[in-house]
């Protein structure tokens, strides 16, 4: 389903900024709420995505984040890198542990805390998801040029920086 299909159009959006007589630009308005619509129907294909190797989005960030870090990683760190609580990560942490794809142990870093390890089956899983995972991210981006992805890369790095404006106070 195309993106602009669950947003507004720029006149209903003009309407609606006239009726409240506010002052903000309609077309800056416009490309927040189609990407905050992109970004939903990305989150539900890439849920769609990893639950055909048995994962979610969430254990599949948790597993590649601790390949990316030599395979031990403590709880803190993972909620730290993937942007969620520890209270999520416990959960992520307690079906992959449960699948085999994770271990916990003692920290080698820090004897009091448990450590969170990635396992041979982790890393397995890792590896033979690895080619169809990239093949389907590349086509995903198939349509643009090399010079567009450049641009997109820089105009989503510039986006990101303005999200907290959805979340501060």
């Amino acid at each position: 389903m195309p993106t602009h299909a669950t947003t507004p159009t720029i006149q209903q959006i003009e309407r609606q900024i006239q009726s409240y007589h506010m002052d903000v630009d309609a077309q800056a308005v416009l490309v927040a709420a189609r990407l905050v619509a992109a970004g939903g129907q990305i989150s539900q294909a890439a849920e769609i995505h990893f639950s055909r190797f048995g994962l979610s989005t969430g254990r599949y960030r948790l597993l590649a984040d601790l390949e990316d870090h030599e395979g031990e990683l403590l709880p803190s760190q993972l909620a730290e890198h993937l942007g969620v609580t520890r209270a999520t990560v416990t959960g992520l942490i307690d079906n992959l542990e449960r699948d085999g794809l994770v271990s916990r142990r003692m920290s080698a870093e820090d004897g009091r805390q448990r450590s969170v390890v990635l396992t041979e089956s982790g890393t397995t899983k890792l590896r033979e998801m690895a080619n169809e995972h990239y093949e389907r991210l590349e086509a995903m981006v198939r349509l643009l040029s090399i010079e567009e992805r450049s641009v997109f890369l820089d105009l989503l790095d510039r986006v990101t920086q303005g999200i907290s404006a959805l979340t501060d106070d």
